[in-house]
């Protein structure tokens, strides 16, 4: 049976989920300890101050506690509310990136400078999607399978977001965001002829941003082969798989690697999880893995018992957003898909990723608070004849 605010009483909030609550503080703090360790020597050279990124990052890592915390406790009708803003807000700074206005870096324009802080647009669009996805398939309910109503309108929006990454160029945030609407529409019940047939277009149009692109195409080929282009596009990830490879089972010690002394690009942000192999080695990264795991999986248990479809969807939404970058991000890092631009949530050096991301999470953490018990989820009405969302269904799985 589909739990809908309309057949559910209202419910008074519960206690946070504490495992997720400090499963998500672990990580955070766990972050900052891996940015100093990663970025000191990099940031003595660069800087003349090897706590320049510790400095930023702390003061970022207080602002995500606050975000963490406002997100967990701000009424969901407040957010549902707010969707609408938050989507035009992101549209725009991601036309203002598009026309230029935004910050250069490694030949892409993907920030935008507001005082001493670069903002990244595409990770609040990200968000923004999420929630209106969520709130567009709750509204829309039985006619989530139709065409002109329940898949296309999702598709036009997600594709102009697409578009405006690529033109920053930043593909990997449009393939992120091809992902998510994929598996929220999924869960919501459209159609699988529709998705299939949308996942049919769009590989050779994938294909075909990549092979019209040299530096795309340069990092599928170190992808393939990646020792034999050691010393051009497949500099970083063998540099990478050296950090893993040289950790052990217990790494080399927190602080004592190597790779970190301008070996290896980007070790503080991007490449952090290979920092991470090399100084606590195979059980430091067993461990991680585990975290975000148990993330991934008290996230969809909030989705699956959340009183009705929009806190179900958002739950889902924001679960894999954060699941999908955290696989997408050490899987490039040991080399198991080509390099692209990702960071590891909540470890990774950056504000707008670790800010974002928090929200995500308090996200997630609020929804947890209105799940049903197990008694409440017992069938008590009978099976409406409208479409069942996958996920949100009282007895089964996906459908």
């Amino acid at each position: 049976m589909t739990r809908s605010s309309k057949s559910v009483p209202p419910m008074q909030p519960g206690p946070l989920d504490v495992s997720l609550a400090a499963t998500l503080v672990g990580l955070i703090a766990f972050g900052v300890v891996m940015v100093y360790s990663a970025s000191a020597v990099f940031a003595s050279n660069m800087f003349g101050n090897g706590y320049h990124f510790l400095i930023r990052q702390t003061v970022f890592t207080a602002l995500a506690f606050v975000v963490l915390i406002v997100f967990a406790h701000v009424p969901i009708n407040a957010l549902r509310r707010s969707t609408y803003p938050l989507l035009l807000v992101a549209v725009v700074l991601m036309i203002a990136v598009a026309l230029g206005f935004g910050r250069s870096a490694g030949g892409a324009t993907r920030w935008l400078a507001m005082g001493p802080v670069n903002v990244q647009p595409a990770e609040l669009a990200k968000l923004a999607m999420i929630m209106w996805l969520a709130h567009s398939l709750a509204k829309k309910a039985n006619r989530v399978r139709t065409f002109s109503i329940g898949f296309l309108p999702h598709v036009l929006v997600a594709g102009l977001l697409m578009l405006l990454c690529l033109a920053q160029p930043d593909f990997g945030s449009a393939v992120m965001i091809a992902l998510l609407t994929f598996v929220v529409l999924f869960a919501a019940g459209a159609k699988a002829g529709y998705l299939l047939g949308c996942v049919l277009i769009g590989l050779p149009v994938g294909y075909a941003a990549i092979a019209s692109s040299p530096y795309r195409m340069r990092r599928i080929q170190a992808f393939l082969e990646p020792f034999e282009h050691r010393q051009g596009a497949g500099y970083q990830i063998t540099e990478s798989l050296m950090s893993f490879g040289s950790g052990g089972w217990t790494g080399v010690g927190l602080g004592d690697g190597r790779q970190k002394l301008l070996f290896l690009p980007e070790a503080h942000t991007d490449f952090i999880s290979a920092i991470i192999g090399e100084e606590l080695g195979f059980i430091g990264v067993a461990l991680l893995c585990a975290a975000f795991a148990w993330v991934v999986l008290r996230g969809l248990r909030a989705a699956w018992r959340a009183q009705d479809e929009y806190a179900g969807y958002l739950a889902a939404g924001m679960t894999l957003f954060i699941g999908l970058q955290a696989f997408t991000n050490l899987a490039v890092a040991m080399g198991l898909l080509p390099t692209k631009g990702l960071a590891l949530p909540f470890v990774s050096y950056g504000g707008s990723s670790l800010l974002v991301n928090a929200a995500a999470a308090g996200i997630i953490l609020n929804t947890s608070r209105f799940g049903m018990s197990r008694a409440e989820e017992a069938p008590a009405q009978p099976r409406p004849k409208r479409p069942q969302p996958r996920l949100l269904t009282a007895r089964g799985g996906a459908r």
